[in-house]
């Protein structure tokens, strides 16, 4: 046997079939007999079934033994290997450095309320945890240990759910920067669709959330099950179809050469997979992640109207402009002032000084009390940008301990990458930390990520070092926010989620980049954890000038915020926003509490998207045109997820321009009041707005 390949014997386990029920979903374990345990079933729930019924049912699935094959009827367990006869990718990989066998021989189950959990043992012991929750969320993870007396090198320890035959299309994401959650679907065919993240980081190509689903499955229609890593730095996930015919979604941290290696008695726990099954497409998934994560993360006060100086004054800083800024933002209703990069000894490009984490005294000196007194008296709190895990080359730090740099790894935006692992690095990020927020009223760090990794063998100790980091903080500063930014959307997850209170869903702040960044990031994340901002006309990004009714809607979902300089904003500008942010105020509990809808369309340049109220009693929705409709009279706009008995009035908020001699009748009179289901089914004639624009409807009972 060679030294990098599991076998598993396996002896009789404790008799155990139980199933887990929730909102709709079911899952049926089998843990009987000598076999390790599987999942039988993960869909639909099948009712309150006595063991005698989920024992027939598991019973009655099991398969003939085809021709050319091992001479047992297959069966894939939680931890799948070659003694099962499963050839894709085994559950278990790694091996012990004195050529011990890796076996396990005994196998034990237990359950509770919610929860199922099986461990085997031998010369290892894993522990494989699942969970499901009261709005249809399944957890899984495992638990590795090492019962032996050398050290085991671990390669792969993966998660493996299985899938019917029924889904045969695959969506999951690429992307690039200011340009994330581009979606890609495929056939699910023979093999394997794998993506393999090698960033440090999740990386703005992500694949985010995977998919598999009956072909053409819709936001609105169509059974899907979905997969995600809750994990912050390298990671596999795949889907793949065996040609014997079951088919699994998976995925797993992926370890480089040698990152872990336990010794006896250590353990090893793999990120959690987080697993949702829907019979109502892409927003059934929704549905359920979002009560689910805000039930997790609940964010400790509304989501405040944030202004950036980012975009306003770049690298250019002082206090008589930044003051000036802070008034005019405090004037039009900002909530929380963000001094963005430069602020710290040196900086005055991004070339160097990242690392000192120190106030430029030439640039503040008298530090940034006197900028955080106007932010204060203009009625908003501070928050100030910090990228902690990278280091310039030309720093002071990187001068005077080269040995806290990453070898290895080749400079990126000019940046290198602060080894956190390495204990006085690690300590000296966070003694800097403490100091600023001790020292200042800091509400807000926005915490940057500005690179990959790019080194070997180092991403799982700076991820879970990262992790380290942020709890520290957490505990030591429970007021302060943090928001996770990695040059933008490259470390979206749920694993760091559980860590900050924002994401920077995107470094670009065009409206029309961002209306399907946003669209697709939402099927996961609630809006309210994700920032989008007003930016000036012309696009920083893009160079794209867009209409500020176009910019208003689509910043208005989410985390709302502005990254202009108000200082150049016409008085009619600041007028407008003054209206937007008021707006903005009025809707908010509806935009981060209520059911996020999305309609399929027909024409790739119309969207529809809105929120509900979990009561159903009020929503909003935005129509966009991301370019020239398809048709002179463009398909009504229909309004989801109303209830259908109820009568709902109609009413406009916010049109962009429009090509039109005369506008829906509807439309002039100010109003309609029809019933959810005529709503949903037929819906209303839609104003004829210009390429790129965007329209905005209150809709209540």
């Amino acid at each position: 046997m060679s030294d990098n390949v599991c076998t598993f014997t396996h002896a009789r386990s404790r008799a155990l079939i139980r199933q887990l029920r929730a909102a709709g979903t079911g899952i049926v374990l089998d843990a009987r007999g000598a076999r390790p345990p599987a999942i039988v079933h993960w869909g639909a729930d099948l009712g309150d079934l006595p063991a005698g019924a989920l024992a027939a049912i598991a019973d009655a699935s099991v398969p003939a033994v085809p021709p050319s094959s091992i001479d047992v009827p297959l069966w894939l367990p939680l931890l799948p290997s070659f003694t099962d006869g499963w050839s894709e990718r085994p559950g278990l990989d790694g091996f012990f450095t004195d050529h011990t066998p890796v076996a396990l021989e005994t196998w034990s189950a237990d359950a509770g309320d919610g929860w199922l959990s099986v461990t085997g043992t031998g010369t290892l012991a894993v522990t494989t945890r699942l969970e499901l929750s009261r709005e249809g969320v399944l957890r899984i993870r495992h638990t590795l240990a090492n019962r032996g007396s050398a050290d085991f090198v671990l390669t792969a320890l993966d998660l493996q759910l299985p899938v019917p035959d029924r889904a045969r299309e695959v969506l999951d994401f690429s992307g690039l920067w200011a340009h994330e959650r581009r979606p890609q679907r495929g056939e699910l065919r023979h093999g394997a669709w794998m993506r393999e993240s090698r960033h440090g980081r999740p990386g703005h190509d992500d694949a985010f959330l995977l998919v598999a689903g009956a072909p053409g499955f819709g936001f609105r229609d169509g059974e899907v099950w979905a997969a995600h890593l809750a994990w912050s730095g390298d990671k596999r996930v795949w889907a793949a179809r065996s040609a014997l015919g079951p088919a699994v979604l998976g995925a797993g941290e992926l370890l480089g050469a040698g990152e872990v290696t336990l010794a006896p008695g250590a353990e090893y726990t793999t990120p959690w997979l987080v697993a949702v099954w829907s019979d109502r497409g892409l927003d059934g998934l929704s549905d359920r992640l979002h009560p689910w994560i805000r039930g997790r993360c609940e964010l400790r006060r509304p989501r405040p109207v944030v202004l950036n100086t980012w975009e306003a004054v770049y690298f250019a800083q002082d206090l008589e402009t930044l003051g000036a800024l802070a008034d005019a933002a405090g004037a039009v209703g900002v909530e929380r002032f963000v001094l963005d990069d430069g602020w710290f000894t040196g900086r005055r490009d991004d070339r160097r000084a990242l690392g000192d984490w120190f106030v430029d005294a030439e640039v503040w000196p008298a530090g940034l009390h006197p900028l955080i007194t106007r932010v204060h008296e203009a009625g908003m709190d501070f928050g100030l940008w910090v990228e902690p895990e990278m280091v310039s080359p030309t720093s002071s730090l990187a001068e005077r301990h080269p040995d806290w740099v990453l070898d290895g790894s080749p400079t990126w935006r000019f940046q290198r990458v602060l080894d956190l692992a390495n204990p006085e690095a690690y300590g000296y990020v966070l003694e800097r930390l403490n100091a600023l927020l001790s020292e200042y009223p800091i509400a807000f760090l926005k915490w940057d990520h500005n690179r990959d990794v790019l080194a070997p063998g180092v991403a799982h100790r700076q991820t879970t070092a990262l992790y380290r980091l942020l709890r520290e903080l957490r505990v030591a500063h429970p007021d302060v926010e943090i928001e996770s930014c990695a040059s933008g959307g490259a470390r979206i997850d749920l694993g760091i989620l559980e860590l900050v209170d924002r994401f920077w869903t995107s470094d670009t702040n065009d409206p029309l980049d961002r209306q399907t960044i946003q669209r697709w990031t939402s099927v996961l994340v609630p809006p309210e954890y994700l920032g989008g901002h007003l930016g000036d006309k012309a696009a920083h990004i893009t160079g794209r000038t867009t209409d500020l009714a176009f910019r208003q809607v689509t910043a208005l979902f989410g985390s709302a915020g502005i990254e202009w300089n108000l200082l150049r904003a016409t008085p009619g500008e600041r007028e407008a926003i003054t209206e937007w942010i008021a707006l903005h105020k009025r809707l908010r509990e509806l935009l981060h509490t209520g059911r996020v809808v999305r309609g399929d369309t027909a024409d790739p340049a119309q969207l529809v998207h809105g929120v509900v109220a979990r009561d159903r009693r009020q929503a909003v929705f935005a129509y966009v045109t991301l370019d020239a409709p398809q048709a002179a009279l463009p398909a009504p706009i229909r309004f989801p997820g109303l209830h259908p008995d109820r009568l709902y009035t109609v009413r406009p908020l916010l049109t962009g321009p429009v090509t039109q001699d005369a506008p829906p009748p509807w439309l002039a009179s100010g109003s309609v009041t029809l019933p959810g289901r005529v709503l949903s089914a037929v819906g209303l004639a839609v104003p004829l707005l210009k390429p790129q624009q965007a329209a905005l409807f209150e809709v209540s009972a």
